[in-house]
């Protein structure tokens, strides 16, 4: 599991240099975003990625990590907003976002952590393809709780489905990191 620890940590990181760029670039724009217009960003990612594995032609030149990295943000930004609520303008600093960013990274790894112990890693023996799919599962469902506004009978809620992409997208990055590695 050390390796696992790790090796999701070198994924977070390109992650959080990402997101901070956008931040120095864009500021908090983001913060201004309903979750299911998050929601459907990552829906569009997530089909993208399984466009890509399906398709051999691509018009654009850009892979599934790319994806998978919009993936962690979009839902590390709707945690953000579970948190705080939708703002009408632009309202943190970067140092205020990045603080927040890790936050929910540190929660949501911790849960990756709780689960890979509980299920002995068995997504290592999962396709990528797979764990895309899992991904638009999840998205359906926070669609379906969206529609609901919010109320489930039995359900898991919203935030826990957004830190499950987090952690299916960290895994298809490992195993594509891995697959380049051999």
């Amino acid at each position: 599991m050390q390796n696992t620890s790790e090796q999701y940590d070198a994924v977070i990181i390109i992650c959080r240099d990402l997101f901070q760029k956008k931040m120095k670039d864009y500021g908090s724009a983001w913060r201004i975003l309903r979750l299911p217009s998050l929601t459907d960003q990552i829906y569009i990612k997530a089909q993208r990625i399984r466009s890509l594995q399906e398709n051999d032609v691509r018009k654009v030149d850009e892979g599934e990590r790319s994806e998978f990295i919009g993936i962690i943000n979009y839902s590390i930004m709707a945690l953000i907003q579970l948190e705080l609520g939708v703002a009408d303008e632009p309202d943190l600093s970067p140092a205020k976002a990045l603080t927040l960013f890790d936050k929910h990274v540190d929660e949501t790894k911790s849960l990756m952590e709780n689960k890979n112990h509980d299920y002995g890693e068995a997504w290592r023996e999962m396709r990528v393809s797979s764990l895309t799919d899992l991904i638009l599962q999840k998205l359906l469902r926070v669609k379906q709780i969206e529609d609901n506004k919010g109320k489930t009978l039995v359900s898991e809620g919203i935030e826990a489905n957004y830190q499950d992409m987090v952690n299916y997208a960290i895994f298809a990055m490992i195993h594509l990191n891995e697959s380049t590695e051999e």
